[in-house]
Order: C-alpha cells, then structure tokens, then sequence
C-alpha cells in the first residue's frame, strides 16, 4: 500500500462531489426575486460552493491531509464528506447523501480503470482542481487556497517514480474494488454492465511514450534488431499527439476527471443492486476493525480544522434533494438496507492539546446515535452528520 494516495484520493471524490452538487443546485434554482425563502437562489448555490471548497482547502486540514499516512476505511472516510458536504448552509438527509457518495466513488473508480497509465492519475487530479478553480473564478481568496494546493501535489507527486505511481493506482484499486453500484449515466452510455461493473475499451489513444500495438521486434545478444515481424490487433489503436502539462496552468489533454454533468443530464444512481453488492457492504459494517482508534484519531486531527456552518438564529438550512422528486427520496430512505445505513459518531475534537488528550481518553466509550428519521419537508431536514464535532 502506498502511503501518498490519501490526498489523490480524497481531492478527486472531492471534485466529484461538487460537480454533483453543482449540477443540482442549478437544477433545483429560483430566481432570486421570484423565490420563496426556503426555496434555493443562484446567490445560495455560489455560497454553498465557495463554503464547501473553503473548508475543502484549508490549510491546515491540506497540511493533515499531505502527511503520509495509510488509507482508512470507507466508512472513515465517509464522515469526512459527510462533515464537508454540511460545512454550508446545505443540508442533504441520509438518502441524498448516501446517493452522492455512490456517485462520487463510482466516478472516481472509473477515471482510475481508464487511466492510460499510473503517472495520468496526477492529470486526473489536475482536471478536478481545474474545475473547481473555475467555481471560485470570482473570489481570489479561495483561488488562492486552491493553487496553494497545486503547488504541493507538484511539490510532492512530480517526482515520483513510475513504480511509485503503479503502487498508488493500486491502492485505489484495492479501495474500488467491491463497490460495484449501478449509475445511470455510465448505464445508458454503455460503460457499466447491469451488475455494476465497468466496460474497458479496447481501443482509443495508447499511454505516452509507448507505440501503438502492432509490431513485434527481434534483438539477438548483442542488442541489434534482426527481425519484425507485424500483426493486426484487435482494437483501433492511436499514438497521443502530445503528453498533457504537468504544471499549474496548461492543457492536460486528458479529458479524465473533467465535468460530465456540464451537460444537462439527471443525476440518478441505481442502487438496489445485487445481492452480493448488498452482502459486501453488510460485512464491512459489521466486521470489527482493529484500527477504529486509530482511524477516529485520524478523523480527530483531520477535521479538527474544519468548520461547519450550523444554521442559527432566523436563517434555516436549505436541504438539497439529489433525487428527482420528494417522493423517490423518501422511498430510497424506507427502502435502504438497514445495514447500509451509516451511524452518527459524536466526537469532540479540537485543535487544543487538552482536548484531543480527552479525545484519546475516550476513545473506547464514545457513544453511537441512531440515524434520525429522514424529513421531507422544505428545508427542516437538518441532518449533519457529526455536527458536533
């Protein structure tokens, strides 16, 4: 397992994450002057983004987050984007919630499966941070915030060998590789199979710096050619035109990780799934996990930084709705299995020593809340998860 993949991994389920909400926040907007006060305006969506990619890019959590360390489990790393997703005004109940996420790591594992090659994975994060630039275009603060973070995946990823490359794309792969949930849009486009996995090409451009499949090349002892010998493959091969930058500003070329709901699509996600789909979720909540201490640790000083915005005094929460109507929300809610659902964990944690010192104390008898029911009512579903933290 490669201990630099953390960062990789959590700012591109980032990025996707606020496509997602992005696309529905648009979607679900009212004018200003014509909306009512629990009903979303344009001047309440850029909020919302500039919130969430405020507190995404802090510094202190991206100083926490570069620190090699080892991924944690889904379920870990789940509460971070709970916590992120609710650092606004927004409020999503358990069932958008758990859709999101779905979205958000069924579109990451795909970028990895179709990276040309280990290095492209850098190009993919790239595109994310590109897009998420563009969502604060108007605010320098935030822009700032985000080329800083630019500057440390160069710092740290630019000279990393292949090898060293090869061995983060496999610790994502390792992270993906039960989650097999049915998303529509990779559905209709033909890249995901009815039982949740993905359809590889096997044609379109080749890695940089290899050649198209082809020829086959002889070399006696002493390193000299002395035969070729050709074939015809299977798929319809082509040699890139040029490697994508590297750098903070430039053409990537690689299209992986960019926006796919720029264009009007609705954003809907099947995940009833199989029952072995079921079944492999069920075993992760239920195995005890040697390392939850550790893992709570991890989530204490990682989220110590952060802040969410709690709604007070006469300003409600607005919720988001990533289904289509109330009603398909509600349904996925009573529908979800029970074992599926993702428990409130009410942790204390602050960057005082005294209080992480009391964190670490009890550790062993923290206290696990019931979901709370979901609501479908306009703006009264103020679920957070770990909103004390």
């Amino acid at each position: 397992m490669s201990a630099r993949t953390l960062p990789l991994l959590f700012l591109n389920l980032g990025g996707e994450m606020l496509y997602i909400l992005d696309q529905r926040l648009r979607a679900q907007s009212i004018p200003g002057e014509k909306a009512r006060k629990d009903e979303w305006t344009d001047v309440d969506r850029k909020r919302v983004m500039n919130d969430i990619i405020t507190t995404m890019f802090n510094k202190k959590f991206m100083e926490e987050l570069f620190k090699p360390q080892e991924l944690y489990s889904k379920k870990a790393l789940r509460t971070v984007y709970d916590r992120l997703a609710h650092a606004s005004i927004m409020r999503l109940n358990q069932a958008s919630m758990d859709k999101l996420y779905d979205l958000m790591t069924m579109a990451f594992k795909y970028q990895v499966l179709l990276c040309p090659r280990p290095k492209d994975i850098l190009l993919v994060t790239f595109n994310h941070l590109d897009a998420i630039k563009d969502f604060v275009r108007d605010s320098p603060g935030i822009l700032n915030q985000v080329d800083e973070t630019f500057r440390q995946l160069i710092e740290t990823y630019g000279s990393l060998s292949v090898g060293e490359f090869q061995l983060i794309r496999q610790t994502l792969l390792v992270f993906f590789q039960d989650m097999h949930i049915r998303v529509s849009i990779f559905l209709k486009d033909k890249v995901q199979n009815s039982n949740g996995r993905f359809v590889l090409p096997i044609s379109g451009p080749v890695p940089w710096g290899t050649e198209v499949p082809g020829l086959i090349r002889m070399f006696n002892r002493n390193g000299d050619e002395v035969k070729r010998t050709e074939f015809t493959s299977d798929g319809n091969y082509v040699a890139p035109q040029r490697e994508g930058s590297f750098d903070l500003y430039g053409d990537r070329i690689l299209k992986l990780g960019t926006n796919m709901y720029s264009i009007s699509r609705p954003v809907e996600t099947h995940t009833s799934g199989s029952a072995k789909n079921s079944a492999s979720h069920a075993k992760e909540n239920i195995v005890p996990n040697p390392l939850a201490k550790e893992e709570l640790n991890f989530l204490a000083r990682l989220l110590g930084g952060l802040e969410v915005k709690n709604p007070g005094g006469s300003e409600a929460g607005f919720r988001l709705n990533l289904f289509t109507t109330d009603e398909e929300e509600e349904h996925a809610a009573l529908t979800r299995p029970e074992e599926l659902s993702y428990n409130v964990i009410n942790i204390e944690a602050t960057q005082e020593p005294g209080r992480r010192a009391e964190l670490s104390r009890i550790l062993g008898e923290l206290e696990v809340a019931e979901p709370r029911p979901a609501s479908a009512g306009k703006g009264e579903d103020l679920l957070a998860l770990m909103d004390e933290l």
